[in-house]
């Protein structure tokens, strides 16, 4: 079965910001980071149970697949993969659940 994946406002906005940051130096750069990150994505469609439990925060739901040195931050509803949010491995959620 595949699943649908979603990506909410404050996801897409943390990965504009990475490619911005990243690109300011090396734009061929920015462009790899993304695409690993649209890549490990792309495989919750099929795989959405592979990424591991949160265990910090409030929330039991979340689940996280990394990409390069980011953390993509998920939750599975249903047959939808709803992507909250892309951290940097090194920062702490801070996500409003």
């Amino acid at each position: 079965m595949a699943y649908r994946v979603i990506w909410s406002s404050k996801a897409v906005e943390d990965v504009d910001s990475i490619a911005t940051y990243i690109a300011r130096d090396s734009p061929s750069y920015a462009a790899a980071v993304v695409r690993q990150i649209l890549d490990a994505t792309n495989q919750l469609e099929d795989n959405p149970l592979t990424g591991e439990l949160i265990t910090e925060g409030d929330s039991l739901t979340l689940r996280d697949q990394p990409a390069y040195t980011y953390r993509v931050i998920y939750r599975v509803d249903g047959d939808t993969v709803i992507v909250v949010a892309v951290v940097h491995t090194k920062r702490l959620l801070g996500l409003n659940e």
